[in-house]
């Protein structure tokens, strides 16, 4: 049975901080005018999801923190796959 890493290093943390508040800045800025309610719903819960993160990295709980990564651009994620955000990079949401 292979090993699984339980380690988090901070210099991955600090790669999917950047990756994740990138991809909030671009979504922030690329809401379809039609869907501005559900846009802020979603960006509302990604926001909490981010300031939970920086709290748990401040903390030194770097697992909790990239968990609370993963569910922030997670939900930035179904924003754009439902057409709420007009994205197209591919690099930082999955796109319709």
């Amino acid at each position: 049975m292979n090993k699984i890493k339980k380690i988090i290093y901070k210099s991955h943390l600090d790669k999917y901080f950047k990756l994740t508040s990138k991809a909030f800045r671009v979504a922030k800025e690329a809401v379809d005018k039609k869907k501005e309610k559900q846009a802020s719903t979603i960006l509302d819960m990604a926001s909490r999801y981010l300031d939970d993160a920086k709290y748990f990295k401040d903390k030194g709980y770097f697992v909790n923190a990239f968990a609370a990564l993963n569910y922030a651009h997670g939900w930035l994620d179904a924003g754009s796959k439902l057409g709420i955000f007009k994205v197209k990079d591919t690099q930082l949401f999955v796109v319709k």
